[in-house]
């Protein structure tokens, strides 16, 4: 069994965190060997499944991407929250969509895909790779963009590295299941999948995988 998962670190080359776990406690499951391939985005993991070089993946849930890939149940739930510069009037999503702001996302993740759907007044600027610490503060610093659309961890982390320039808004715009995924018509997958997912959930294993990751802003999924 070949999963395809999102996030290798990048000192050691070794995949980390709950998402390898889930897929060793499933491979036991399944009573199968397991290697474990790496992928930058979700445009990855849609097409190492679709060239048949993985079998499952893990991905977050997007309506758009149901037309590439079968969704299973859900695993883990990912928070996403706005950053902004420190000073910012900026306190709350609900500030965000408005004219004059303009909001920063990366191309085909799962921020992007919800600010170009959803917000009608803001402005949306997208970047076709996630920049760096010090050209996202310069960005927001600068006043090139007002917002940064990213997941929670990575906003909190942005914001810790920048001294407290940045600031991450303290509620989420997005929760987003991460779920198991085959390719397109591979369905007869799921069933098991799903059995699986609800004794992961169930059995303290994701929680504690997230724990020892010291993640912010995932959940077990419900």
């Amino acid at each position: 069994m070949n999963p395809v998962q999102g996030r290798v670190d990048p000192q050691t080359g070794r995949a980390t965190g709950p998402v390898p776990e889930i897929v060793e406690a499933l491979a036991r499951r399944l009573n199968v060997p397991f290697r474990i391939l790496s992928s930058p985005n979700a445009a990855g993991i849609v097409s190492s499944l679709n060239m048949r070089e993985a079998d499952i993946g893990v991905l977050a849930y997007d309506v758009e991407r149901t037309r590439d890939v079968d969704y299973g149940a859900p695993l883990l739930v990912m928070f996403n929250s706005y950053l902004v510069k420190g000073d910012s009037k900026i306190t709350r999503s609900s500030d965000v969509d408005r004219a004059g702001v303009t909001v920063a996302a990366v191309r085909g993740q799962t921020q992007e895909l919800f600010v170009s759907s959803h917000l009608k007044n803001a402005k949306v600027r997208i970047f076709e790779t996630m920049p760096p610490q010090k050209d996202v503060e310069a960005l927001l610093l600068n006043n090139d963009v007002d917002v940064f659309a990213i997941n929670r961890q990575r906003s909190l982390d942005a914001e810790a590295a920048s001294g407290r320039r940045l600031r991450a808004l303290a509620d989420s715009f997005l929760e987003v299941d991460q779920s198991f995924v085959v390719r397109k018509g591979d369905a007869a997958k799921l069933p098991i999948l799903a059995q699986i997912a609800k004794d992961l959930r169930a059995s303290g294993l994701i929680k504690s995988s997230i724990e020892r990751a010291k993640l912010t802003g995932v959940d077990v999924a419900k």
